[in-house]
């Protein structure tokens, strides 16, 4: 069987969470099933780390997917021409976007539908373009892929979409997150944090992400406990907004409040085990990769009881609504002063991640492209 695929995010050295679960599936993927011919159309030269055996073809379709109307054009033009040359028997974008040209079966991957209950955090032009189109992606496609029963039910009720026609498939984390040693600890936080315990932030500086109201929570935790605590925030800050940069200009304790910007794989992985705690209370999330990623590390975890994050995180994280800055602050304070909850988190935790893993991923993803490709 011919299989074409969706590879636009496949960027080397700027994959994404939906970047990644795209890599992490179709390396699976491809090397599960060396019997079908895979082709992975990319918007732009291509690196040979995201070819994952002979019988994988790459091909480019122009022009690069990199604002809306060439996003446009890229899928109403660019890959129908590449499948009309491919003939292959089925599509499959992880994605979320689909050419609407149908003349193929397809299985498309939505993550979630942030922009339809969030409309604000989104830029208008790229907006528009959702808004659009969002509801065709999830029309034409023969079965949909989603990654939380949340955003099943939110696709179904939104888009009128049967539930029957969409399949959960969680996601998974990098296995190279561990628990650390207390030497290693050690080093990280004279590395980070001046030697000192942390709470840890991880993610876009994005309103969505919320850290407006972390910073808020974390200044009231101060006011409370004055041990020697900090707040380390990784992530880039280009896409930091006034409010939230108001906020921490208002801080009484900024300076135990470290931005440390974007840091690679090996870096994170011992500042996300070196945290006395990650808070992860953003406003929204299709499913929440750093959720796993903190279990796996054996680090508490303060989450959100909004959207997918109760689903993904179970009774392994202090739930707080997102929205109530005493409600983080509070459980913050928690974790500072309950050494035995702590220990009960860790140990939900480390049995909570075990649901989790990009093999599971994998496989279910090629069973739901298997009920169409057989179809």
């Amino acid at each position: 069987m011919k299989i074409a695929v969706n590879t636009r995010l496949l960027i080397k050295g700027k994959l994404e969470g939906i970047g990644w679960f795209t890599y992490e599936t179709l390396k699976r993927i491809t090397q599960n099933h060396p019997e079908h011919q895979f082709y992975f159309i990319f918007d732009r030269p291509h690196h040979q780390d995201f070819i994952f055996g002979d019988h994988v073809t790459p091909l480019i379709a122009f022009p690069p997917a990199k604002h809306p109307y060439l996003w446009y054009l890229f899928f109403e033009w660019g890959v129908p021409y590449q499948l009309k040359k491919i003939k292959p028997d089925l599509f499959f974008s992880p994605d979320g976007w689909v050419p609407l040209t149908k003349k193929v079966k397809m299985v498309n991957v939505i993550h979630d539908l942030n922009f339809e209950h969030h409309p604000e955090f989104i830029a208008p032009t790229p907006l528009k373009y959702y808004q659009n189109y969002f509801h065709q992606f999830a029309q034409y496609p023969e079965r949909i892929v989603t990654v939380s029963e949340f955003s099943k039910n939110d696709i179904s009720n939104l888009y009128g979409v049967d539930k029957e026609k969409i399949d959960v498939v969680y996601n998974g984390s990098n296995t190279l997150y561990r628990p650390l040693t207390d030497d290693e600890k050690h080093q990280t936080r004279e590395k980070y944090s001046s030697g000192n315990p942390y709470f840890l932030f991880v993610g876009l500086v994005h309103k969505r992400k919320n850290l407006q109201r972390i910073l808020e929570a974390f200044d009231r935790f101060k006011e409370q406990d004055q041990e020697q605590y900090k707040m380390v925030v990784v992530g880039e800050l280009k896409y930091m907004d006034a409010e939230t940069e108001s906020s921490y200009e208002r801080m009484k304790y900024k300076d135990d409040v470290y931005f440390l910007g974007r840091k690679p794989i090996d870096e994170l992985i011992m500042i996300t085990g070196s945290a006395s705690a990650m808070v992860y209370t953003s406003l929204f999330e299709g499913f929440g990769i750093p959720i796993v990623e903190a279990f796996q590390a054996e680090t508490p975890l303060i989450t959100s009881n909004i959207t997918s994050m109760p689903e993904i995180a179970g009774d392994a994280a202090l739930i707080v609504n997102p929205y109530e800055v005493e409600e983080i602050a509070d459980a913050m304070l928690k974790m500072s002063k309950e050494p035995e909850l702590v220990k009960q988190l860790i140990e939900k935790g480390k049995e909570r991640a075990t649901l989790f893993s990009w093999d599971l991923t994998a496989e279910r993803v090629w069973q739901s492209i298997e009920k169409v490709l057989y179809s």
